[in-house]
């Protein structure tokens, strides 16, 4: 599926809320906001420039792997070969652990763990090297042209995107109701080597009072700085937002904040900012 933007402006915009003039700076290096509603650009920043997406990447593995229609109820284990040896990240998941692939993907996603989705591309039909080419065909699919993807986790700084383009991956991963499931819940319970295991959202707007989230994954190296997809709908609108390279988790929750602001009360009027065209 191919989705295209309708882009309203040709310059960027100062936003005004009902409590006076306020222009918008975005502390993420490169952002985009989508209406899903009509399809147009509500705001956009350098959002054509190809960058490392960290974790952002899991949510193609959820796609691919959710579109080869395993069983997802086979249970598969974490090898030696999932283990992080590039950036040595921590995971709550020992090596050895056999769990249903629902599982796995609902830890790939929700709390975000390499392991679980390195499981997913190595268990995928035809090992790695298939999963790989089912990617980038579903990249090419999506018409995501700025897009390059190595390996299922995010950890690589080689799996580089724009923000744009992360949108179109966005708006695709919203189509698959496991995704938007797992995505969106707080917390979960698993059973894991014969105990019960908390694991967290690593988004911590999901759930929070005001935030209604219908699709959710953050990112994070020190290539790829503070990343957040999200979609959410505030004052009857749809909207898909992607935050890229910003300083903190902190910096992100405040760009969300003020973008849902914009959903909520937008008025806008010229100024010379100036705005990256897609490509």
């Amino acid at each position: 599926m191919t989705i295209t933007f309708i882009k309203p402006f040709a310059l960027g915009v100062i936003l005004f809320y009902a409590a006076g003039a306020y222009a918008l700076q975005l502390r993420s290096e490169h952002a985009i906001v989508v209406s899903n509603d009509t399809g147009a650009i509500l705001l956009e920043k350098s959002a054509g420039e190809p960058v490392p997406i960290a974790s952002l990447t899991k949510l193609m593995t959820a796609m691919v792997v959710l579109d080869s229609k395993p069983d997802m109820n086979e249970k598969i284990a974490i090898d030696g070969a999932d283990v992080d040896l590039l950036k040595h990240s921590k995971s709550h998941v020992p090596v050895g652990t056999l769990l249903p692939r629902k599982q796995v993907l609902q830890l790939a996603l929700m709390s975000s763990d390499n392991r679980a989705a390195a499981s997913l591309a190595r268990t995928y039909a035809g090992g790695n090297a298939a999963f790989l080419g089912a990617v980038n065909a579903k990249i090419k699919r999506l018409g995501m042209t700025h897009t390059v993807m190595r390996e299922p986790t995010g950890l690589s700084p080689e799996n580089t995107s724009s923000a744009a383009d992360l949108a179109k991956m966005a708006i695709a991963a919203a189509g698959y109701p496991d995704i938007v499931r797992i995505t969106t819940n707080p917390s979960d319970i698993i059973q894991m080597n014969g105990r019960s295991v908390a694991f967290h959202n690593t988004n911590r707007l999901v759930g929070s009072k005001g935030w209604d989230v219908f699709l959710s994954k953050t990112g994070f190296t020190n290539e790829a700085g503070h990343c957040l997809i999200m979609q959410i709908k505030q004052a009857g609108q749809n909207a898909t937002l992607v935050l890229l390279n910003a300083k903190a988790t902190a910096a992100t929750h405040v760009d969300a904040l003020n973008i849902r602001r914009l959903l909520t009360n937008p008025v806008r009027v010229q100024s010379s900012i100036p705005v990256s065209r897609l490509q």
